[in-house]
């Protein structure tokens, strides 16, 4: 009993430590566009999500439900399981945050509980449906619903304030867009705080401690929301600078239009019980306000880089799960080298991380690695095109030495034949 409850305990406590992984791996979801645009300071944006992330997740209990009670069968799943499940989703996290890719932290918490269900309990123990219903269609529909949302609302957004002052204008939508960064940080807070609620419960109700079917107690939802809440105020810089800079150059018409889309869509999710993924549906409202505005373009070099990145997700957290569920199967001994495992890779990528460091005073400084260059094409039509009559490039002039000039009464230069 003493050896089952210290695997319970180092559960939990890893659970903990990946709801942390995912508060600053998630917020740029609610903060990047509002940081990118200067409508809030950095700290001050992530001290204001870290709050509302906290009251989200005492709002809804039904994505917990859909993971402690749906996605998986309760039945033959062992403490360990949940731990390996929740060393392959830390993992994912902090690799895509060290490469500054907005993946989501929600499929590698699925693929790591699937992985490690599997290797442990077989097939028959995912339950399909839900998987497809409840995880994998709303990741493909939300980054194509709030994107299309915040195309159209661009659209009307610039419509609209066609003819109001500009200065006003401008103003009035940096206090909006701050309002709507505002309602994304409460969905965040309701949406991914619940999944480590239910990775807890699945594990109480694995251990014998809960009744199945169970509801995630208090100190459970308190516990993982404060976790969620530490992790969004240490701010994930990386991710902010991709998803504010790298994808489009966003106004604050944009930026709000984006933000309202998200927060829409992940609070009806919510509410529906689906585990969403807020990464994607923050990551489509951006490319569809890149779009929406008349002139706007999205990088597509970084677009293809994060798509390729969620599609890897489910399947290497599964994997790296799948592997500590095995090792987890030799006892004690092995369940101690994946925990060793997992502190000493978290270890070196933060020492890694340190090689550029990224943080409230430089995210909106550098470029993003990867970006596409501006200007190409109109570098290379310039390249091409001769100077109007009359005129000489500066590349020319450059060219042509100047002629030096001679004292007039110094005697001639002698010259050989």
């Amino acid at each position: 009993m003493e050896s089952f409850s210290l695997i319970l305990a180092i559960v939990v406590v890893t659970a903990l430590a990946f709801d942390f992984t995912n508060g600053f791996h998630d917020t740029a979801n609610a903060m990047a566009t509002t940081i990118s645009t200067g409508a809030l300071k950095p700290k001050v944006a992530v001290a204001m999500s870290a709050v509302l992330n906290l009251v989200g997740a005492f709002l809804s209990v039904e994505v917990a439900n859909t993971i402690s009670k749906g996605l998986v069968d309760e039945a033959g799943i062992r403490p360990e399981v949940i731990f390996a499940a929740l060393v392959g989703a830390i993992l994912w996290n902090l690799l895509t945050w060290l490469v500054g890719l907005p993946s989501s932290s929600s499929h590698a918490l699925m693929g790591g509980l699937i992985g490690a269900t599997v290797a442990s309990a077989g097939f028959g123990a995912v339950h399909g449906e839900v998987l497809v219903t409840k995880v994998l269609i709303p990741a493909i529909a939300a980054p194509l619903v709030a994107g299309l949302a915040a195309m159209f609302a661009t659209r009307l957004t610039y419509r609209l304030g066609k003819k109001a002052d500009g200065k006003a204008s401008e103003k009035g939508y940096r206090a909006g867009q701050i309002a709507s960064a505002g309602l994304v940080s409460l969905a965040h807070g309701t949406n991914d705080a619940q999944k480590t609620m239910g990775i807890i419960t699945l594990a109480l109700v694995a251990g014998g401690t809960l009744a199945p079917d169970s509801d995630p107690p208090m100190w459970v939802i308190l516990s993982a929301g404060v976790a969620i809440a530490l992790g969004t105020y240490l701010g994930g810089w990386r991710i902010i600078r991709t998803m504010g800079k790298g994808l489009t150059d966003l106004q604050p018409q944009q930026g709000f239009a984006a933000q309202t889309s998200a927060a829409t869509v992940i609070l009806a999710s919510s509410h529906l019980g689906f585990s969403l993924s807020t990464t994607h549906s923050v990551s489509g409202s951006v490319m569809g306000a890149g779009l929406g505005r008349k002139g706007g373009v999205v990088r597509w070099s970084t677009a293809t880089r994060m798509f390729i990145a969620w599609g890897l997700t489910l399947p290497a957290a599964a994997l790296v799960a799948a592997l500590a569920e095995w090792i987890c199967g030799f006892g004690d001994w092995g369940t101690a080298v994946v925990a060793v495992f997992l502190i000493a890779s978290s270890a070196a990528i933060w020492k890694v991380s340190r090689r550029e460091v990224v943080d409230h005073t430089n995210v909106n400084d550098h470029d993003v690695p990867g970006e596409e260059a501006s200007g190409v094409v109109t570098q290379a039509i310039a390249a091409v095109t001769p100077p109007p009559a009359g005129t000489v490039t500066d590349e020319l002039a450059a060219s042509i030495p100047a002629p030096v000039p001679t004292d007039p009464a110094a005697p001639p230069a002698k010259t050989t034949v």
